[in-house]
């Protein structure tokens, strides 16, 4: 028994420990001002077997006639037949704090009805940014991947072919800056916005700091006085900053997938005082238990008639919980014990998803019910 209750006590502190870890900052908030930035181009694939646009598509001649004329061949629109080019639109994202002559990954997409861009190649094409000003060029063979199983009438292929991407494909031709020299302040966003958590970020900024130089701006910002022995040694502040673990506080919700019975609930979700009946199932959650043997029984000397009284209440108790499927638990638990007592009782998923939205319905749950 001593060695169970140790167990036991070990096991408890473990659960303990893990839910007090937090996160650290730099996984859950993010710098002002460090952000990625949207590119776009219009480009040309050629060397295609056949399967591009041919001249069905006019924005596709048209772009492959400008694209000739920039070389020094002038040649009319109307009379370009090729089934050996498609149009395509090329997307990337340029990542903060990237130099020029740095090489990013790109995104293909067909804009007509071409086949497939296997095997073709991108011509130079510049990408810009919602300004209207070139950031990168991009140029190269492109890569539809997935794989292709060989035999005959049988052979099956495994991919989309008519979206593509370039690894390092395009070439940073002008950075955006993003400088912290000189800053007296610096703002963190989370990424998920919560007043509790935003005050636990403000308590360790400050303790890791020793000092008032972190204040809440919203539920979802902080801004930091960068304190003098970090002036001008912004980003060793931030290093140290996102290193710092918060333990996050999240709204209690529970997701259903519907499509198919996926139920995801969290932690802190918890249920009131309920009754309920789905199908031969029975739910109950009651103010307090009522024991098989009364109290008045505990502790006297057992008689006769005692034994008789409570071999009939414990065989009534039983009774009820197999002919019902009866699952008893306290108020103020969490969903999650109530999904495993009904899980014990032998509930499918659809009918735990009924049981939820019902619930929900009655109020008796304290959290969001999010179907997806």
């Amino acid at each position: 028994m001593k060695k169970i209750l140790l167990i036991i006590t070990i096991f408890l502190l473990d659960i303990s420990v893990l839910s007090s870890q937090g996160a650290r900052l730099k996984d859950m908030a993010q710098v002002d001002g460090v952000r990625g930035n949207q590119l776009l181009g219009y480009g040309l694939v050629v060397g295609l077997h056949g399967t591009g646009d041919g001249n069905k598509s006019t924005f596709t001649t048209r772009g492959l006639a400008n694209m000739l004329k920039n070389i020094g061949m002038n040649i009319n629109a109307n009379d370009i037949k090729v089934k050996n080019v498609a149009g395509v639109l090329v997307t990337t994202s340029l990542p903060p704090f990237v130099k020029n002559g740095q090489e990013i990954d790109v995104t293909i997409s067909s804009l007509g009805d071409a086949a497939s861009l296997q095997g073709g190649t991108l011509i130079a094409t510049p990408l810009r940014g919602l300004d209207g000003k070139i950031y990168a060029m991009a140029q190269g063979p492109v890569s539809i991947g997935g794989f292709v199983v060989p035999g005959g009438q049988n052979r099956g292929q495994k991919n989309h072919l008519t979206v593509a991407r370039i690894p390092n494909g395009a070439t940073v031709e002008r950075e955006v800056p993003v400088s912290f020299a000189g800053r007296n302040y610096v703002t963190i966003s989370l990424d998920r916005p919560d007043f509790t958590t935003v005050i636990r970020v403000v308590k360790a900024i400050n303790h890791d700091l020793g000092g008032d130089f972190a204040r809440a701006q919203d539920g979802a910002s902080v801004k930091v006085e960068v304190p003098g022995a970090y002036k001008n040694r912004q980003v060793a502040l931030l290093a140290e900053l996102e290193d710092l673990e918060v333990r996050p506080d999240n709204q209690a919700m529970v997701v259903v997938d519907e499509r198919t019975g996926t139920v995801v609930m969290g932690a802190n979700v918890r249920i009131s005082r309920l009754a309920l009946a789905h199908g031969s199932l029975s739910v109950q959650v009651s103010a307090a238990k009522t024991p098989p043997i009364a109290s008045a029984m505990v502790g006297k000397l057992l008689t006769n008639k005692m034994v008789k009284k409570m071999t009939a209440q414990i065989a009534s108790a039983t009774a009820a919980k197999t002919t019902k499927k009866l699952a008893e638990i306290d108020p103020g638990v969490t969903l999650g014990q109530l999904v495993r007592a009904l899980n014990s009782v032998g509930v499918a998923p659809r009918d735990l998803i009924a049981i939820l939205q019902a619930i929900k319905a009655a109020g008796a749950m304290q959290a969001e019910l999010k179907i997806i």
